[in-house]
Formats: C-alpha cells, sequence, structure tokens
C-alpha cells in the first residue's frame, strides 16, 4: 500500500471504533464492515479518504456510516481521531 492508503483494522482502530486491532480485525473478518456499499471480509483491505464506511456501533444494532476524511500513522487522543471521519446522516 502507499501512503494514500491504509488496511481497513488499523484506520478502524485509529480513529477508535475499536479499543483493539485484533477487535477490529474480528469485526472486519465477521462481516460487519461495508465498504463503499460492499461487505469486507478481510482486515487488510486498503481504505483511501473518500471511502463510506457503514458499521455497527454498540450492541443495540445502531448503525453508522462515515466518510473516511484522512488517515493517520498513530492512534491519538480522541480529539485526533474524530478529524479522520465524518458521520453522514441518514
Amino acid at each position: 500500500m502507499n501512503g494514500l492508503e491504509c488496511r481497513l483494522d488499523k484506520w478502524l482502530f485509529r480513529a477508535r471504533f475499536y479499543r483493539t486491532r485484533p477487535m477490529a480485525q474480528a469485526a472486519t473478518v465477521g462481516g460487519r464492515i461495508r465498504l463503499n456499499g460492499m461487505k469486507v471480509e478481510k482486515p487488510g483491505h486498503a481504505l483511501k479518504p473518500g471511502d463510506i464506511l457503514t458499521l455497527g456501533r454498540g450492541g443495540d444494532g445502531q448503525v453508522v456510516a462515515v466518510r473516511v476524511l484522512a488517515l493517520a500513522e498513530r492512534r491519538g487522543p480522541a480529539t485526533e481521531a474524530r478529524t479522520l471521519y465524518e458521520v453522514l446522516e441518514d
């Protein structure tokens, strides 16, 4: 992958959607993540700014769609993680 792409599991972890990278990998392998409307089952799938992710939030069946705005080199504080995406309204 080049500097304009990131592994899906790494981005989900760095954007703080999951507490650990193995949890992000399990969600991806379990088919709970959609990338641009298509189910993704490989944690190493390439992700780039502009992509749309759809994923479950919490255990109550809530679904959230986000647009990837940026990639991150590391997992930073929550305020920094929120700059990586925008939540899309229905």
